[in-house]
C-alpha cells in the first residue's frame, strides 16, 4: 500500500517512480521541481488513503437568511460611525482628555481616523471660490495685458533678412579669412 509510505520530498517520490520505470537515476537530479512537480501531479491522489468521503458539491442556490442576521450595509460589523468632523476643527481649548486629538475617553472613532486626525492635511476655509476665481481672472488678465503691451511697443521682426553684396567679406576678415560657403560653391566635405 503507496499511502502508508511517508514522503519526504518530490525527489523520493521521484526516485521510487523511476525505479520501478527503469530509468537512470541521474535523470532525476536534471528535473526541475516544476517539472516533477507536474509530472507527479497525478500521483499524489493516489498516495492518499482511500477513506475519505467525498465532498458533497455546493448548492447553486443563495443560502437563505437566519433570523439573527441583519443588514449591515456599511459592512463594519454594526460599529457605530461617527460624523465624519476633522479633529482640527474641534475647540481646542475644550477640556478634553486627549488634548492633542482632541477626543474623550470611550468616544468612538471614525472608521476614516487616519484622515480626520489632528496631523492630517487642514482644510482651507480662508478663500471662498468667488474670491479664488476673481485672484485668478486677475493674474490672467495681467499676464495677457503684459504680452499685448510687448507686442505694442516692441517693432516686428523683418519678414526677409538683410542681403550685403559680397556676403560681408570684408566685414568678416577680409581676403585670408575662413571663407563661409557661397551659394554658388560645390559642397565638399
Amino acid at each position: 500500500m503507496l499511502h502508508q509510505y511517508r514522503i519526504k520530498s518530490l525527489s523520493s517520490v521521484a526516485e521510487m517512480m523511476l525505479g520501478q520505470c527503469s530509468v537512470e537515476a541521474a535523470s532525476v537530479d536534471m528535473l526541475s521541481q516544476r517539472t516533477l512537480a507536474t509530472a507527479l501531479r497525478g500521483v499524489r491522489p493516489a498516495l492518499r488513503p482511500s477513506s475519505y468521503a467525498t465532498r458533497a458539491p455546493f448548492s447553486a442556490t443563495a443560502r437563505p437568511r437566519a433570523a439573527e442576521e441583519v443588514d449591515d450595509p456599511n459592512m463594519n460589523g454594526g460599529y457605530i460611525n461617527p460624523p465624519a468632523i476633522k479633529r482640527s476643527a474641534r475647540d481646542p481649548y475644550a477640556d478634553w482628555d486627549d488634548k492633542q486629538e482632541r477626543r474623550n475617553f470611550g468616544e468612538p472613532i471614525h472608521e476614516d481616523n487616519d484622515i480626520l486626525g489632528v496631523f492630517s492635511l487642514h482644510e482651507y476655509t480662508h478663500m471662498t471660490t468667488t474670491r479664488a476665481l476673481l485672484c485668478w481672472t486677475v493674474f490672467i488678465g495681467a499676464v495677457t495685458g503684459l504680452c499685448y503691451t510687448v507686442k505694442i511697443n516692441l517693432p516686428d521682426r523683418p519678414s526677409y533678412p538683410k542681403e550685403y553684396e559680397g556676403g560681408l567679406d570684408r566685414e568678416l576678415g577680409g581676403a585670408g579669412a575662413v571663407r563661409a560657403q557661397a551659394p554658388g560653391d560645390a559642397y565638399n566635405r
